[in-house]
């Protein structure tokens, strides 16, 4: 246990960022269903910019950015990206009270699947950090592989509607918010070692920034879009995929698996997929659900739920 007590602040900061990223998901996405279906991108922005829950959501998204910062200063992408998943154990009791609905015994079931697929990775692959300089041909390549993906994701996301388009814009969140996890990674590192001198001297923060400011548009145009079924998932699995590939990629991390622990460390990443697709759907169609009442309805429910 001497490992798992020498990564705790980072394992705690990383669940604590879990809690709070549910937070926004779940509160962002009634606030954008209730914006006309036929606004575009700009016009869903400003009506959201106006609506006071979503302020709330947005503060909620804030503070989990924050604790994954907290978490990536004390451990690695390969940590503290999988523990991220473990949003969707927040997400489902808070969108079913938002809702009024119960939670069902199997979505119970694949929560308790999901909790133990998160301990055994942590525990069987102790996860290790890297060199934190990444080398200019592995970012290289980085860059390489993922700007194109989300050029072309966003570009045929225009031209199409409903499932389809929320599905390509939930791709482009999760490669951004992926970057997004690795440039963290990399600020942290820079102000741990030259403090704020080293980090305003280098591209990272500022790149951070930008696509932070991309990522908030994609994903409320993602959460409008409607057929949350499809894009909870893939942005929820995709998010901890991209970091963990980058992370291994750009910044060399790695995993200290040794004999049999591969198969259990194997068995647990496939377990973790298929419980958070699992109650990426359950809690994204009832999502779906609560998005048929009338705009004003929905947005009045919403506001009691929370006061209560």
């Amino acid at each position: 246990m001497g490992w798992v007590a020498h990564h705790a602040i980072a394992i705690v900061a990383g669940l604590l960022a879990a809690f709070w990223a549910a937070v926004g998901i779940v509160v962002r996405q009634r606030v954008a269903q209730t914006v006309p279906a036929n606004h575009d991108s700009s016009a869903t922005m400003s009506s959201l910019l106006t609506s006071p829950l979503w302020w709330a959501g947005t503060l909620g998204a804030v503070a989990g950015y924050v604790f994954q910062a907290l978490a990536l200063a004390h451990g690695s992408l390969l940590l503290v990206q999988p523990l991220l998943v473990s949003s969707l154990l927040f997400a489902l009791p808070l969108s079913a009270r938002l809702c009024h609905q119960h939670i069902s015994r199997l979505d119970w079931g694949w929560a308790i699947v999901l909790t133990a697929a998160l301990a055994v990775f942590v525990l069987f692959g102790q996860p290790r950090e890297g060199h934190n300089r990444p080398p200019v041909p592995a970012w290289t390549m980085a860059l390489a592989l993922t700007v194109p993906l989300v050029i072309v994701c966003l570009v045929a996301a225009r031209r199409t509607f409903g499932r389809v388009r929320a599905m390509l814009l939930a791709v482009a969140v999760a490669v951004l918010l992926g970057m997004i996890a690795v440039l963290t990674k990399i600020c942290t590192h820079r102000y741990a070692v030259g403090g704020w001198h080293g980090l305003v001297t280098v591209p990272a923060p500022y790149l951070l920034v930008a696509l932070a400011v991309a990522v908030t548009v994609v994903q409320n145009s993602a959460f409008h879009a409607g057929a949350l079924q499809a894009s909870v998932p893939i942005m929820l699995v995709g998010e901890p995929v991209v970091a963990v590939l980058l992370g291994v990629v750009v910044l060399g991390e790695h995993l200290a698996v040794r004999g049999s622990a591969a198969l259990g460390l194997i068995v647990a990443v496939g377990a973790m997929v298929a419980a958070t697709i699992a109650l990426g759907r359950d809690q994204a169609l009832e999502s779906g659900a609560v998005s048929s009442k009338p705009p004003g309805a929905q947005q009045e429910d919403e506001f009691d739920a929370l006061r209560r």
